[in-house]
């Protein structure tokens, strides 16, 4: 792989402590670090370059280095569409995962979380850029995430792999790309095909509902374009939900007003259009499903059955799980632990599979 001209962004906040979120997004924990990380002339699929790529990180605990020097204890936690780093910080993830004594206590391993291109820290659209930021594609993000790790943090090896929906396929992504850099990958809520069917439905009526409403002014708007990101909000929302949860949750018309109402005024004032535009179209490329063979480390994959946008009926995993070397496919029924799409946050549900994986892939 060509090397590409990498400085760390010292200047911009390598290794800060990290903040409390804004809006209903949780605070990261008190001992963890955030840093960025700067690549110059980053060349993306589409040939576009930028001069100046910043990837943010979050990290927890302590690199361990074995006799050559080499960083035996990294574990990388991907996140999902239109989220950063800090979603698993959400007590469902970080309170049964980063807890002391638990799967992944940050006192035995070096975590790394990194904001996606386009999303929370790193550069996106609405840096300046706007419609003319680069068209960058998953694969993309899969590189700028291997840079990081092995020009910025120095980890050229993995002892995990976990992503979540975006960060789920960007899983089979890097098992596909580069087959001997992690020991496990345990991918939650997705599907190693060509996102089409329903999935790719919700994401274009989003997509055009910016781009159609006379405010977007072809990215170059002054004020948001509303009544597009309201459309592109309801559908992430209605995408990402769970029927039981929710009926549990606003079991009356008045309280799921209300929740509706709560939740579009949060969205409304924090999202940017640009923004969500290029974070829903990144999926268009992806398709990991000709190459599945390529995979090498253990894989265990979950879904859960009140994925919206991952449903259970079509039988795909089923099918390309076959595929993998060492796979195994869970899905998870329907129930109290589930939460739609979302259940790959909530670590209570899924944490024993979790522990399955780190010892059939212990050395």
């Amino acid at each position: 792989m060509k090397s590409r001209k990498v400085i760390f962004g010292l200047g911009v906040c390598a290794s800060v402590l990290c903040a409390c979120l804004a809006g209903n997004a949780h605070a990261a924990d008190p001992l963890s670090q955030e840093g960025d990380f700067v690549v110059r002339n980053f060349k993306f699929q589409s040939g576009e370059t930028l001069s100046t790529l910043r990837l943010h990180y979050t990290i927890l605990g302590k690199p361990v280095r074995d006799g050559a020097g080499h960083i035996t204890n990294a574990v990388m936690i991907l996140h999902g569409t239109s989220s950063d780093g800090h979603q698993f910080f959400q007590p469902q993830f970080s309170d049964v995962l980063f807890v002391p004594g638990g799967l992944l206590d940050p006192e035995k391993y070096f975590i790394v979380l990194p904001d996606s291109i386009g999303h929370g820290k790193s550069s996106k659209p609405s840096d300046g850029l706007h419609a003319h930021f680069p068209k960058y594609g998953y694969d993309d993000m899969v590189e700028a995430q291997y840079v990081l790790l092995t020009q910025g943090l120095h980890v050229n090896h993995l002892r995990l792999i976990m992503g979540t929906s975006m960060g789920c396929m960007h899983a089979f992504v890097w098992g596909e790309t580069h087959p001997a850099f992690a020991d496990a990958l345990m991918p939650l809520a997705c599907l190693p095909v060509q996102v089409s069917g329903r999935n790719r439905l919700w994401r274009k009526l989003a997509i055009d509902a910016i781009i159609s409403d006379p405010a977007w002014k072809g990215g170059e708007y002054k004020a948001e374009p509303r009544e597009g990101l309201r459309t592109a909000s309801v559908l992430k929302l209605l995408s990402g939900s769970s029927a039981l949860q929710m009926q549990k949750q606003y079991p009356g018309r008045d309280a799921a007003d209300a929740f509706a109402k709560s939740r579009m005024d949060d969205d409304l004032a924090t999202l940017d259009a640009n923004d969500i535009l290029y974070q829903f179209d990144a999926s268009r490329g992806y398709d990991p499903s000709p190459a599945l063979e390529r995979i090498t480390a253990p894989v265990i994959w979950v879904n859960s059955a009140d994925d919206f946008s991952d449903p259970p009926e079509l039988g795909i995993a089923e099918r390309e799980v076959t595929r993998l070397k060492t796979g195994r496919f869970v899905l998870i029924p329907i129930g109290d632990q589930t939460h739609g799409h979302n259940t790959h946050t909530w670590a209570a549900a899924w944490k024993d599979y979790l522990a399955e994986l780190l010892k059939i892939s212990a050395h």
